[in-house]
């Protein structure tokens, strides 16, 4: 009987160690060992972000030449003026737009400058004197008696950032500074649509984030066209020659880059890296059988069949598996002797004058006719070289627009000097920078938010130290593009927008975040309940077991007692 009491006793004993080794060690190591490691993340900060409040800043300087104000308004000038522009997008997202003009008199080589024959010759001559840092303007008030301008002109926008504004006699009639002023100010936000950001432009960069109202057409047309903004970009120049039996086509492509389309790139280094490529196919064909004008005795592709040119030419360009960045399209096709002339068609069945076409974020096509080198008695294949200066020519105006820079039409009395040989103004690039900075910004807030979301959805996602780091340095950068942006350096804003939309992307697109390498909750009980079911039920049953002992000791020691 003592033995028997001692065996049980024993089996108490050993049901409750294990019970407690379990409950005190195992289920706080399994729990531990188990957990999902998620790293700390500013998610207040984020949350701040969410709500984009964005507010760019311009300077501008107006600079009176001699003969437009008076020597008493002389002794007023230093002056400065700031005006602010609040426009609400949606219930998220603000813009503000603050404009300090500062206004001073020319200084005697401006003076000097500004007796220039031409109005080229003088914007050249002011640049020399001083340049103007990225982002902001100059505007030279001249006087209504300067030859400088035609006629018919009252501004001159030129290839820096410099503008001329022709003072007319009835800006003139006020007889105090700030008349003359009130008089200037719509001329001179005029030249501020024009050389620095429009709310079309900005609004039109924030597509990612803010839909489009239907009635702003033309800057949905204007964001479809190009490509959205990336840290690089792959350019390749692919020559089509269907028929090498026909002939044998020569370009000097490498030339040809080097001397049209490198001064572009290098002075769009700010924005993005471009990497370039040629290449030559051969038997390739537009998949899109033209038809025959025979009032023409030509060959001809509308509008409509354009769209159909593209795909069957797309299959054996190729691309470039190690890069993630666009590629930006550019073929020269060169028909063969038994289609050609090959002219395209718009949409009022009129021949486009630079005989291409270009494709919204996708590159340009141009037919480059070759008919002229046939003769009755020419021997085939017939050696052509190709005039790359009309090529780049096309191709240097599509690159333009698929990269996103404007060429809007200038309001009546204004005139636009020409790009020069870098084929962009520095005014150009400073508004190309304006939207890419606000398309960087909004696409890296939208990513981040996104990313937060759905770490906050999904709880049982690793957030490892890496991404931790990569979203806080997005933060990071965010918040300095933006005070830069209100600081109106628009060259740091621009970079720091850059390095967030890299962060925000690399850690939104991190492999260990992806869903399906973790289990949700019924596949755990599924595999769970096999391994612990075998090992807790003896020990739940002799739990069980102790305390119905227990019970019925205390009823026979009640009973006893009564």
């Amino acid at each position: 009987m003592a033995t028997t009491e001692v065996e049980r006793r024993r089996g108490q004993l050993a049901a409750l160690s294990i019970a407690a080794v379990v409950i005190i060690v195992g289920v706080p190591l399994w729990w531990r060992t188990t957990e999902t490691y998620r790293a700390w993340l500013p998610v207040s900060q984020i949350k701040e972000l969410a709500k984009l409040q964005l507010q760019l800043s311009a300077d501008v300087e107006v600079v009176f030449a001699r003969g437009t104000v008076t020597p008493e308004q002389q002794k007023k000038v230093p002056l400065t003026q700031t005006q602010e522009e609040e426009h609400a997008i949606d219930e998220d997202t603000a813009l503000r737009y603050r404009y300090e003009t500062r206004y001073r008199t020319a200084t005697i080589m401006e003076e000097d400058a500004l007796n220039q024959p031409t109005a080229a010759e003088a914007d050249l001559s002011l640049h020399t004197l001083s340049e103007s840092p990225c982002g902001s303007l100059v505007v030279y008030v001249i006087p209504v008696s300067s030859s400088l301008l035609p006629e018919d002109v009252n501004v001159y926008i030129g290839q820096r950032r410099t503008a001329l504004l022709r003072i007319g006699p009835q800006m003139r009639v006020g007889k105090t500074l700030e008349q003359l002023l009130a008089h200037l100010e719509p001329r001179i936000k005029q030249v501020l649509q024009v050389m620095s950001f429009s709310h079309t432009d900005i609004t039109a960069a924030l597509s990612d984030r803010v839909r489009f109202s239907p009635d702003n057409k033309e800057s949905i047309a204007d964001s479809m066209r190009a490509f959205k903004s990336s840290p690089g970009y792959e350019i390749t120049f692919s020559l089509l020659n269907p028929d090498p039996k026909s002939h044998q086509l020569h370009w000097d492509i490498e030339g040809a880059v080097e001397t049209y389309i490198q001064p572009l790139l290098t002075k769009l280094s700010p924005v993005a890296n471009f990497s370039i490529d040629s290449q030559t196919l051969y038997y390739a064909m537009l998949g899109v059988n033209p038809r025959f004008d025979a009032s023409r005795s030509a060959y001809t592709l509308n509008a409509d069949s354009l769209a159909h040119v593209i795909n069957p030419v797309e299959a054996r360009l190729g691309s470039n598996a190690a890069s993630s960045n666009p590629v930006l399209n550019f073929l020269l096709y060169v028909p063969d002797a038994h289609h050609s002339p090959l002219y395209i068609q718009g949409r009022k069945k009129q021949e486009v004058p630079s005989n291409a076409f270009h494709s919204p974020r996708w590159g340009g096509i141009m037919v480059y006719n070759v008919n002229g080198f046939y003769g009755s008695k020419t021997d085939f294949p017939v050696d052509i070289n190709i005039n790359m200066a009309k090529v780049m020519g096309v191709f240097l105006a599509q690159l333009r627009l698929l990269l996103g820079v404007q060429s809007s039409t200038p309001p009546p009395g204004f005139l636009v000097a020409p790009c020069g040989s870098t084929g962009l103004a520095d005014w150009e690039l400073d508004r190309l920078m304006w939207s890419r900075s606000v398309e960087n910004i909004a696409t890296a807030t939208t990513t981040i938010t996104s990313l937060a979301q759905l770490l906050d959805q999904i709880g049982n996602i690793v957030i490892n130290d890496n991404i931790a780091q990569q979203v806080s340095s997005a933060v990071t950068s965010l918040q300095l593009a933006v005070a830069e942006l209100e600081a109106g350096n628009l060259g740091f804003a621009l970079q720091y927008s850059k390095e967030a939309i890299l962060a925000s992307e690399k850690a939104f697109f991190d492999p260990s975040l992806l869903h399906l390498l973790y289990f949700p909750d019924d596949q755990k009980f599924a595999i769970y309940i096999p391994l612990f079911l075998p090992m807790c039920v003896p020990i739940l049953l002799s739990l069980l077991k102790i305390v119905s002992e227990a019970r019925q000791r205390r009823r026979d020691r009640k009973a006893k007692n009564d």
